[in-house]
């Protein structure tokens, strides 16, 4: 470690309080560690440097040279209660800069935001849990039980040489630990007259990865052709995009109830129509929910031809797929009905299960759900919290193969017109200074209080 928390183009943060998460945000977000592309040694090194000056030794591991992590962990008043783990990434995915219209790696502050790769996912969570860590080391006080706090790579390419090298190499540094607390939960959506209701993770989808392949005679292009490969790569995806249908989980199921009691609007939540409208009514974040309502496929990467006027032989295609929790056979099944006489073969290329909290269906009265609403409300009085199944994957995946409960709570007070969805791996990515400095308050209420 360098000795000295100095990011380059950024100051060392030196506020005395909580506020200094925005300082230590900034610092992050002018480090590249795209992924790939970019290792992420100097934000971890940064972090180590940052935690040692508050007085915390730390642990430091890299699954290979440069892909670092960090571990600490941080006393609490019970020695007795199980550890919390408290996770975050340091890797970001890559940016095209001709798409942004500030420097995405410049940490700049304009209308009332930080902008850069990696605001809200995730190193604005990484900046609050380093406030909780420093303001824990300088003036004494203590969280309600150990929290081993876990800064890792790699979560952007499945976590490999992050959590899961933790979870494979080195358990005893987590050993004990039956809650995790991660990211893309804990955030504002709007619900009228002022009301805000805060998503909180307790499952996520999984995720499945369809390699689609077709072959055909190929030939001139200038002739008829029945067995345009491609034409049957094309045909197949628009059978797997247009036929997810609607589906219900019991988590799922609370979600809804709990969104229509705080938005007024009776809804027969097996009503698929009922529902959509009741989702719609939530804005730009619908788009997330919606896709906790179905199986989703996403053609992401197409191969076929190599010049234009020559029809090719073959042709194959990535499907991004992600699969309801409890219901992976119901989701093999309806891969299989959906590209049955398509004319195509398949076979998954990539799995990873989907994530659920052993209780999601009780998560309302779960002590750690409780905990949250309590710490959230020291903020924002009227607060009211719901559970929800994130459409996406986090490290979660990881941490779940050691039984821990998995939560995703990033808490964050969003302005009403603050798409915060479209954040995520978008163009001018960018977290509200205002939500930052809520953040790190709410999140070390939980810390004391959990």
């Amino acid at each position: 470690m360098s000795g000295q928390a100095t990011p380059e183009g950024g100051p060392v943060p030196d506020a005395t309080d909580l506020d200094e998460v925005v300082g230590i945000c900034r610092g992050l977000l002018r480090m590249d560690t795209s992924n790939p592309g970019r290792l992420e040694r100097p934000a971890a090194e940064y972090v180590a440097d940052l935690l040692t000056e508050a007085g915390w030794p730390v642990t430091v591991l890299a699954a290979e040279e440069g892909r670092t992590n960090v571990v600490v962990c941080i006393p609490g008043r019970q020695p007795k209660l199980d550890p919390l783990l408290v996770h975050c990434h340091l890797d970001v995915v890559p940016v095209d800069e001709r798409r942004w219209t500030v420097d995405p790696f410049g940490g700049e502050e304009r209308d009332g935001c930080l902008w850069g790769r990696g605001a809200v996912d995730m190193k604005d969570m990484a900046a609050m849990m380093l406030a909780s860590a420093r303001h824990y080391g300088r003036t004494g006080d203590s969280p309600a039980r150990d929290v081993v706090m876990a800064f890792l790579a790699d979560e952007e390419m499945g976590g490999n040489l992050g959590a899961g090298h933790l979870v494979r190499s080195h358990p005893s540094l987590i050993g004990g630990c039956t809650v995790a607390i991660g990211e893309v939960g804990g955030f504002s959506v709007p619900v009228g007259d002022g009301r805000r209701i805060y998503l909180v993770e307790t499952a996520e989808k999984g995720v499945a990865w369809i390699r689609l392949t077709a072959a055909g005679a190929g030939g001139h292009a200038s002739m008829i052709h029945g067995d345009n490969p491609i034409t049957r790569i094309a045909h197949a995806i628009r059978r797997l995009e247009d036929g997810g249908r609607f589906q219900l989980t019991t988590g799922t199921e609370r979600f809804l109830d709990v969104i229509a009691e705080a938005r007024e609007t009776p809804t027969d939540v097996r009503d698929a129509e009922a529902v959509r409208h009741l989702l719609d009514s939530l804005g730009p974040v619908s788009r997330m929910l919606h896709a906790s309502l179905r199986h989703t496929y996403n053609a992401t990467i197409v191969n076929a031809g190599f010049k234009e006027n020559v029809v090719p032989s073959t042709a194959d295609a990535l499907i991004d797929a992600r699969f309801l929790p409890g219901l992976e056979q119901d989701f093999r099944q309806e891969v299989e009905r959906l590209l049955d006489g398509s004319g195509v073969q398949w076979e998954f290329e990539r799995w990873l299960p989907a994530v659920a909290m052993a209780n999601t269906s009780r998560a309302l009265k779960d002590p750690v759900f409780t905990a949250i609403e309590r710490a959230l409300r020291t903020e924002d009085p009227t607060a009211v919290s719901t559970p929800y199944t994130l459409s996406a994957g986090t490290d979660a995946k990881s941490f779940a193969k050691l039984g821990m409960a998995c939560y995703g709570f990033t808490p964050l007070r969003l302005p009403p017109d603050f798409d915060f969805s479209a954040q995520f791996h978008a163009d001018d990515e960018r977290v509200p200074i205002d939500a930052l400095r809520f953040g790190a308050r709410v999140l070390k209420a939980f810390l004391d209080a959990y």
